[in-house]
């Protein structure tokens, strides 16, 4: 049968497809184990569905054969037995949406966590096709983080994917959570969405977010390391949905998922149990297809649309710095740029550990504000420059002057990159300091007094600037008037005398 033949073939089966009538036949438990079960003679079925068992325990259909239906358990399997009847919802996984959700803490079905009633009448589906190419508009709005690395280097726009990668306990999460907290008076909606983590660490992120004030803001999803894999691979698409009612009413969100390195060992957990054959590392072979499904309905929408933004902050954990096994490549080829944190950088002292050699936004200085790209066009060439020439001089060749002061302004950069953790920095505050890197304004400050010199002259630059701080932070723009004006009190500040 010729191409022609068969395109001509599926386009007449197509149209003359009516869909049925929908069966609510019941089935049977043929065997149940690990949280998965199998059930004979269920008919009518569709992915996702929610089932229900005669002990009242629930589980998701995830596997549609001839002869029956693979589900996994959202339940504790305990109550669950062969030979039990299981009958279909007609309904996909869904989770409550809405303004009550903000400051709330839920699991990826809606279940309450803070021991508090939720009251939002308003469900959407966890799994929802991403928009429409011709439904989206391009990036050029900043998100900034409040880290002078990564606003400066490395920006993030809103409706843009930025992957967080890096081994473990090397500051994912605390990149993540500054940049939420740093959202706090911007409009911008903020998901947190965790992932086989210990409740113990998400309480500390709820409670970091609750004494900085970004919880009001804020929704918390949580399916933690105790739960069952089909509630951790919910979680992260239920977040999305959460994220999505904002977006499709003109807000601006970010979704940070937190991680998809434990939301891709859920999936495998239950795809392995389910008998489905196992690829490379064991992984199925639609698991780039699971984020890429995920990541997709990031967006930023155009106005017919709603001109909402979905920003994602994926993580993904890396073995020993490998960036090239199967789920960190899968994730890197999905997202518009990845921060890369290196072991070797966070033991050194230096937080944030961000790699710029290895890190990139593919959106750019686009997603850049107009002050921040005034100020911020030569930095990495020259940390690159300095980090060159740093592993040249180990070998104690005599320096000229010029090498010299390279270096030391080399050195100096780094250091003023060096941030507290849950102390994101004002995008005021952020040009100030570099604007005293190009006025070369702590070149006199030895490297272990820097963090609190840069400190101490960032709170003369707000007491005697508060309008123009005012104006930056809200517009994000910058005269040459004014970058004249506050380089000539950097220059002030060295000489000691009053801005």
């Amino acid at each position: 049968m010729t191409e022609k033949k068969i395109s001509a073939f599926l386009k007449d089966r197509t149209a003359a497809f009516t869909p049925g009538p929908v069966i609510f036949r019941k089935g049977t438990v043929e065997r149940v184990g690990d949280g998965v079960v199998h059930v004979k003679d269920l008919p009518g079925r569709k992915y996702g569905e929610l089932l229900e068992f005669g002990s009242g325990v629930y589980g998701m259909a995830l596997e549609l054969t001839e002869n029956g239906v693979g589900a996994v358990l959202l339940d504790a399997e305990d109550s669950v037995c062969a030979g039990e009847t299981v009958k279909g919802t007609g309904r996909v996984a869904e989770v409550p949406v809405g303004e009550a959700l903000l400051g709330r803490v839920i699991d990826p079905i809606g279940r309450p966590l803070d021991e508090r009633e939720l009251e939002t009448d308003l469900y959407y589906p966890v799994e929802r096709p991403s928009p429409a190419i011709m439904d989206r508009r391009p990036v050029d709005t900043p998100l900034e983080t409040g880290i002078l690395a990564i606003d400066s280097m490395i920006p993030i726009g809103r409706g843009q994917r930025e992957l967080i990668i890096g081994d473990r306990q090397t500051g994912k999460t605390a990149i993540a959570v500054d940049a939420i907290i740093n959202q706090r008076n911007t409009g911008v909606i903020c998901v947190y969405c965790a992932v086989g983590q210990k409740s113990s660490t998400v309480a500390g992120v709820i409670e970091t977010l609750r004494a900085a004030g970004a919880m009001d803001n804020s929704v918390v999803v949580h399916a933690g390391a105790s739960d069952s894999p089909a509630i951790q691979y919910l979680a992260p698409f239920a977040a999305c949905s959460v994220a999505e009612y904002f977006a499709e009413r003109g807000r601006d969100v970010l979704v940070v998922y937190d991680d998809l390195t434990k939301h891709a060992v859920a999936y495998r957990t239950m795809t392995l149990l389910l008998l489905r054959p196992p690829g490379r590392e064991a992984y199925p072979g639609d698991v780039f297809y699971l984020h890429s499904r995920l990541l997709e309905r990031a967006a930023c929408r155009s106005a017919e649309t709603g001109g909402g933004t979905v920003t994602a902050l994926p993580i993904i954990e890396t073995m020993a710095g490998n960036i090239a096994s199967y789920i960190p490549t899968n994730v890197i080829s999905i997202t518009d740029g990845q921060i890369y944190l290196e072991s070797e950088l966070f033991h050194a002292g230096i937080r944030p550990a961000v790699n710029t050699g290895l890190s990139v936004s593919r959106v750019g200085r686009s997603a850049q504000s107009e002050a921040m790209r005034a100020v911020s066009g030569t930095l990495r060439i020259d940390l690159s420059q300095y980090r060159e020439m740093a592993v040249f001089t180990r070998f104690g060749s005599d320096l000229d002057a010029a090498t010299v002061k390279m270096l030391r302004r080399g050195e100096t950069l780094t250091n003023l990159f060096k941030q507290g953790k849950s102390h994101p920095y004002t995008l005021f505050e952020e040009v100030a300091v570099l604007l005293a890197y190009e006025a070369d304004t702590f070149r006199d400050v030895p490297m272990k007094a820097l963090g609190a010199k840069v400190t101490d002259y960032l709170a003369h630059m707000n007491a005697a600037f508060p309008a123009v701080a005012a104006h930056m932070n809200a517009t994000g723009s910058m005269d040459d008037g004014t970058r004249a004006e506050l380089l000539a009190a950097a220059e002030r500040y060295r000489e000691g005398t009053e801005l």
